[in-house]
């Protein structure tokens, strides 16, 4: 009788140990991480925190670098936020990028800003917090922002490449009217110089470089003027883009378009409408959205330590010309 029982009890003492056991092996078990989890855990803590920063939030040509931009960041895992303001407002803009800084982002992408406000935040704040900066579509001197790269079309080779179309439709000889802004940013100052380059081999073209505002009443104002004063004019070069529409409403107050020979840059909803109507003879279209999945591939590489340095020189996207008989 005894044996049976040291017997009955050796047998609960094995069944309740076994189950002791099964109950600690789920236990530990469940905190076990499955495969690739653990990495996939070190990969969210690591996510980039990206922003892009423009002065012209919400125009076609900035929503197509948004949606390259978050397309990329999307690819890479990164958290990216598009900022910006509206009208060219140059503080507010400014007050962004002290944002962000401020803020520890892991990388900036900025439109660039000739300005001692902008040298000053992108070459001492954020270089001093470690923030890598990245221009893009306008640049600025490497040595005034200390900026890793750009991102963008060659401007100096677009000058280039209207010029020529120019001298294609209108010939070797002729007036041409070079519009401008007032504060040239670095990619106006780049076209001109294309352009003029281009046009220096020939004698016969003249140019006249006429200035105004960003705003349109400046605008409105200086092309007034230059009618006034340059009747033999043949032809005009937006240099800076909006202001084609501004020349073309201008010229039709007083005369038909079609005797002038009228080049803009960039395929904005507008000017690609006023190509369409041959009001526009040629206009050079730029690659806003590979723009902007450039800029934040070079950049999460850069801060995953893929590509460095980064070319100073910048990575050009594509430019091309689009004639008026051409347009879709």
């Amino acid at each position: 009788m005894r044996q049976l029982a040291i017997a009955a009890l050796s047998i609960g003492f094995l069944i309740l140990f076994y189950f002791t056991l099964h109950a600690a092996y789920k236990l530990f078990a469940s905190d076990l991480p499955v495969p690739g989890q653990e990495l996939a855990a070190e990969a969210d803590s690591r996510a980039y925190r990206l922003v892009v920063i423009t002065q012209e939030l919400d125009t076609p040509f900035w929503l197509q670098v948004k949606k390259g931009a978050l397309s990329a960041a999307a690819q890479r895992g990164a958290s990216l936020e598009m900022w910006g303001t509206y009208s060219s407002d140059r503080k507010e803009f400014l007050k962004q990028i002290e944002i962000a800084i401020a803020s520890k982002v892991d990388g900036i992408i900025v439109q660039g800003l000739n300005t001692p406000e902008f040298t000053y935040l992108t070459k001492i704040k954020a270089a001093g917090s470690g923030i890598p900066i990245l221009t893009v579509a306008n640049d600025v001197p490497m040595n005034d922002s200390l900026r890793r790269t750009y991102v963008g079309s060659d401007h100096l080779a677009a000058g280039r490449m209207i010029a020529r179309q120019l001298i294609e439709d209108m010939g070797s000889s002729g007036k041409v009217v070079l519009m401008v802004s007032d504060r040239q940013e670095d990619y106006q100052r780049s076209r001109l110089k294309g352009i003029l380059e281009v046009l220096k081999a020939y004698p016969q073209v003249k140019t006249e470089i006429v200035a105004s505002g960003d705003e349109k009443d400046a605008v409105v104002s200086a092309t007034d003027d230059l009618l006034n004063t340059q009747p033999d004019a043949k032809a005009f070069i937006a240099v800076a883009a909006n202001h084609a529409s501004i020349i073309i409403q201008e010229i039709e107050k007083r005369s038909r378009v079609e005797p002038y020979y009228i080049y803009a840059f960039d395929d904005s909803p507008e000017t690609m409408t006023l190509l369409k109507q041959s009001k526009i003879d040629a206009l050079v279209a730029q690659s806003p959205e590979l723009m902007g999945e450039l800029s934040v591939k070079l950049m999460t590489e850069w801060l995953d330590g893929k590509v460095v340095p980064l070319n100073p020189d910048g990575y050009f996207t594509q430019v091309r010309v689009l004639r008026a008989g051409e347009a879709e």
